[in-house]
């Protein structure tokens, strides 16, 4: 059956999911594996931005930047109980102070519920040389 525009624009297509990270529970909880941080799929549009942030453009230069790379996406994902973002921008640089091993946690959980593929990844990743092009001008 062929969708209408309503039903595309009506259509509740973002999800949740609960992702558990004892590595950031309280020092004094006694079961650190009850605590978890709620992700989203992005919005198309949050998509787009995180996907371009990850290109920079300095003068005619395009380079990668994976700066964060992993706190970036994380930050787009984890909500609140009301369903809001819960951190900003100037926050990616302490996400990207937390524990490897519980950030790539989330991140993972990230990629998945989001459709990233190992693939879309390596796109995002490949294809750029900050080396100078052609030969050099001195001996």
């Amino acid at each position: 059956m062929l969708l209408t525009r309503d039903q595309i624009l009506g259509a509740k297509d973002l999800t949740t999911d609960d992702v558990p990270v004892p590595e950031w529970a309280p020092e004094d909880a006694p079961n650190k594996n009850e605590y978890v941080v709620r992700i989203r799929t992005l919005m198309a549009t949050d998509r787009d931005k995180f996907e371009a942030s990850t290109v920079e453009q300095r003068g005619n230069k395009t380079r990668q930047n994976l700066e964060n790379f992993r706190a970036r996406l994380v930050s787009m994902c984890i909500i609140n109980e009301a369903g809001e973002v819960m951190f900003n921008p100037k926050d990616i640089p302490a996400l990207g102070q937390k524990s490897a091993k519980a950030l790539g946690k989330v991140f993972d959980a990230c990629q998945k519920l989001n459709g990233f593929t190992e693939a879309d990844v390596a796109e995002l990743t490949e294809g750029f040389d900050d080396a100078p092009n052609g030969g050099s001008t001195t001996d």
